[in-house]
């Protein structure tokens, strides 16, 4: 048998948008719902972004312009604002306290719990559902409760009123959504790769710092973002550890400070808290792409 040669009507071509008319509707409606879907959401994004958007024109506004307008463009930019809070105020010293202090609890943080999180994620062990139920149970326990025992511990430790105090409590908490996060990720890894290591002689400990976590890249970066925006915005703990030296207090407590009995520089602090969030902002775009990353495969694993 031949196949058969179906002609075209003359005149009329293979691509002719009157021959399809289905796949046009089908292409008409890709467009159409992502263009509705972005309408819908639009405003609740304005809705979103516009404290933001509010409080970096406060910064750059009079006290006086700032209750007496509601626009959001400032009629004379006072750069001054960003000038007093960094050096009149003290924003620089509280500025590079806050990021000595989250540098090294990122550190610590991200190396404690992608231990954990390989151990729970990788290898069963007898009351391995309790462990991770117990790491659970701590996420409902409010921060104000565990306050005062972090507190008597830092300071028998002698590291009261001192940043290594700070770092030390800010990192000694569960972490708990950041061990799930390592633990779901190393388990999605195949488990050739253990294999692989044994063979080449590597034990668990070199297993997991030459094998397993430089391939957990994506959980890292997400483990980073987390705590850095725990441990950059943290306020309770600071606050209390560093009570008797204002001078090692950190951005969230020295920002609260500059609200006074009598009178309050609302530009300065507006300069001050848009100077706090701006790296976490920064830092948090360059890193998105992995942050996505370790949630889905968190998720998937």
């Amino acid at each position: 048998m031949t196949a058969v040669d179906v002609k075209q009507p003359a005149g009329v071509s293979p691509t002719d948008p009157v021959r399809r008319p289905r796949a046009r509707r089908l292409l008409d409606r890709r467009h159409i719902r992502p263009a509705i879907i972005t309408l819908l959401l639009l405003p609740v994004c304005l809705v979103w972004i516009y404290p933001f958007l509010w409080m970096v024109s406060a910064s750059l506004k009079t006290d006086l312009e700032i209750f007496g307008s509601v626009g959001l463009i400032p009629s004379d930019p006072q750069w001054a604002n960003y000038q007093r809070a960094w050096w009149t105020a003290g924003i620089r010293s509280y500025f590079w306290n806050t990021v000595f202090i989250t540098i090294a609890t990122i550190a610590i943080v991200v190396i404690t719990t992608a231990m954990i999180g390989y151990v729970l994620g990788r290898y069963s062990f007898p009351g391995k559902r309790v462990v991770i139920g117990a790491f659970i149970a701590t996420v409902f326990l409010p921060e104000g409760y565990t306050i005062i025992p972090v507190f008597e511990v830092v300071d028998g430790l002698g590291l009261s009123n001192t940043l290594w105090g700070v770092i030390l409590a800010e990192s000694g908490g569960a972490h708990v959504i950041i061990i799930l996060l390592f633990a779901g990720y190393f388990r999605q890894l195949p488990k050739e790769l253990e294999e692989a290591a044994r063979v080449d002689g590597a034990g668990f400990v070199r297993t997991f710092w030459t094998v397993m976590l430089p391939l957990a890249k994506p959980a890292i970066a997400t483990g980073v973002i987390l705590t850095l925006m725990k441990t950059w915005n943290s306020f309770l703990i600071p606050l209390v550890l560093t009570l008797a030296r204002p001078e090692q207090r950190t951005l969230a407590v020295g920002i609260y400070s500059l609200q006074g009995e009598d009178l309050t520089d609302w530009s300065g602090m507006a300069a001050a808290s848009t100077l706090s969030i701006m790296p976490i902002v920064i830092i948090f775009l360059l890193l998105q792409r992995y942050f996505v990353e370790g949630l889905t495969g968190a998720v998937r694993g």
